[in-house]
């Protein structure tokens, strides 16, 4: 009886495929949260994903060194194109500062327990923030590198770039944060002495 199981293989992949998304699932999420800046398109980026990677399991799964590698380099590619799409753009912009408020007043409150819970969400925000600035591709090697610890020479060949542009774009990435973020940077050195 495990003769034929083993023969079929095609059977027992779509099992294989969902343990695999299972386990994956949560990280990708989190990958494109970063690159995105928003938890409901980094969900469907996810889920968008898993479909890319659903459809092409079949003919690539079996020639894959490292299945998670694999998939990190689709959600980066489909991050960069949701970030380029104009479409997106229209619907990320901001409300106005009176309909803003409405919708901060309706929503559930979620306030934090103390002080560096406090100061912890206004650096992610401004965190959040800064890497909005950058641009796609320099979103894409920062996070691949300072989330991710993905070797220099992994995010080159996960983006197709030469190492030395992916150094370029880090620098110019940690450059541009660094100048958004130099009023907290230099604060946090001041706490300390």
């Amino acid at each position: 009886m495990a003769e034929p199981l083993a023969a079929a293989g095609a059977a027992t992949r779509p099992s294989d495929f969902s343990g695999w998304m299972l386990a994956e699932q949560p990280r990708i999420f989190r990958l494109c949260q970063r690159m995105l800046g928003d938890s409901d398109e980094a969900g469907s980026a996810t889920q968008d994903v898993f479909l890319k990677a659903y459809q092409a399991w079949d003919r690539t799964a079996a020639e894959l060194d490292d299945p998670s590698r694999w998939v990190t380099r689709i959600a980066v590619n489909t991050c960069l194109d949701r970030l380029r799409s104009r479409r997106w753009q229209f619907w990320r912009k901001r409300p106005d500062g009176p309909d803003e408020e409405i919708i901060l007043a309706m929503a559930p409150a979620r306030e934090p327990d103390g002080e560096a819970q406090v100061f912890a969400g206004q650096i992610a925000r401004r965190l959040a923030e800064a890497l909005d600035q950058l641009s796609p591709r320099q979103r894409a090697v920062f996070t691949l590198r300072h989330f991710e610890d993905y070797a220099l020479e992994e995010i080159a060949s996960q983006l197709g770039l030469d190492v030395g542009t992916v150094k370029a774009h880090l620098a110019r990435a940690i450059a541009k944060l660094r100048e958004e973020l130099k009023d907290l940077y230099g604060m946090s050195r001041g706490e300390r002495s």
